[in-house]
């Protein structure tokens, strides 16, 4: 039976002439780690192009949505208020012939009583949905807001002048639900021929009591 002697380790034969350091092996270069990592990093800046991209893509698809829901928005508030509108105005013009009876009961003094409670009730309310009315004697007749119903000349007009109310006109903001009914005059035809010959006679007399015009 072999003993070992303690402390001594057996080694690989060593040539002679060579280093013990020619004795361990070496490991081999690693030529194909630089050209891997470049790679990789490549491969990642790829990736992160191509996110970047999705990215951009998916906000503008964001923005373009946003954009449309917006304008949904806006086109059925549009037309919410314009129902509303509508639906106001058609309440109220049915309503119009409750406001003539009562108009024409306030100027026959017929609005007294209870009737004369209900009656500025129905008023108060009609103004608080917006009803406004319109037409004034004296006021230039306007084809737009005015309906002529009857027609006479004047020698006290110089346009088109409503001289009567026969019906008043409604609005609600700018739009116009009934135009007011008026008789209109017209200047009398020749009267500013006739006004304008009496102003000519009118500075001829001023002249001639003043001497006439100076003569060089």
């Amino acid at each position: 039976m072999t003993e070992e002697t303690p402390g001594f380790e057996e080694k690989p034969d060593v040539p002679s002439g060579a280093s013990p350091d020619d004795a361990e092996p070496k490991a081999a270069p690693d030529k194909g780690a630089a050209p891997a990592g470049d790679a990789a990093d490549a491969g990642l800046v790829a990736q992160l192009d191509q996110v970047r991209t999705a990215l951009n893509e998916r906000t503008t698809d964001l923005q373009r949505l946003q954009a449309e829901y917006q304008n949904y928005r806006r086109r059925v508030e549009r037309d919410r208020i314009a129902v509303k509108e509508i639906a106001i105005a058609n309440l109220l013009t049915e309503l119009l012939p409750v406001l003539d009876d009562i108009g024409r009961a306030r100027e026959h003094g017929e609005l007294v009583g209870g009737f004369k409670s209900v009656a500025e009730s129905t008023e108060t309310v009609a103004a608080k949905l917006g009803l406004q009315q319109f037409g004034k004697e004296g006021e230039p007749f306007d084809p737009t807001i005015h309906e002529a119903l009857m027609h006479s000349y004047a020698p006290d007009v110089t346009e088109t002048t409503c001289v009567a109310i026969l019906q008043p006109g409604y609005r609600i903001g700018e739009r116009t639900i009934r135009p007011a009914r008026v008789a209109v005059a017209e200047p009398q035809p020749g009267a500013q021929n006739v006004k304008a010959e009496d102003a000519e006679d009118t500075t001829a007399a001023d002249d001639k009591e003043s001497g006439g015009p100076d003569e060089g």
